[in-house]
């Protein structure tokens, strides 16, 4: 991959041009993350809104229609669905691991293998988060197995 970096006029606007044959996902992830920038979630609990940094939390989880997000020591209610937490945390190293996961990668400590060919990865607070068949083969590419 080549990168060229080039000195613009000081009142022309920032530009950022992707020339490639087909758009990799590491492309992908790249460009999310320019969009992405240094984004916050905010939670709202019945008393505050709380603003969480998305490499505090652990895992997202779906539970009738609800979707939760995990952090070391709190339990927040997202008002946005799985599918979408999923798209906008691309750039991010989460990623599905089940019908009703998003998962944080950085806070799997392990990975041990469960019954009927699924695995279990072992967060850094300790829990548990099952990981399907479909999904594994993506989990391991994403951590370079």
């Amino acid at each position: 991959m080549k990168i060229t970096i080039l000195d613009k006029d000081s009142d022309a606007e920032d530009e950022i041009i992707v020339k490639c044959s087909h758009l990799s996902p590491d492309i992908l992830r790249l460009l999310n993350s320019f969009k992405a920038g240094k984004d916050k979630l905010f939670f709202s609990t019945p008393s505050e809104i709380v603003v969480v940094s998305p490499e505090e939390i652990y895992y997202f989880e779906s539970v009738d229609n609800n979707v939760f997000a995990y952090t070391k020591d709190s339990v927040y209610e997202s008002k946005s669905k799985l599918y979408q937490l999923e798209n906008s945390l691309l750039s991010r190293d989460f990623i599905r691991v089940n019908k009703a996961v998003v998962l944080n990668i950085n806070k799997i400590t392990r990975l041990v293998p469960a019954f009927g060919g699924r695995f279990e990865a072992v967060l850094k607070n300790g829990y548990k988060i099952i990981i399907s068949r479909m999904y594994l083969p993506l989990l391991k590419e994403k951590l370079g197995m």
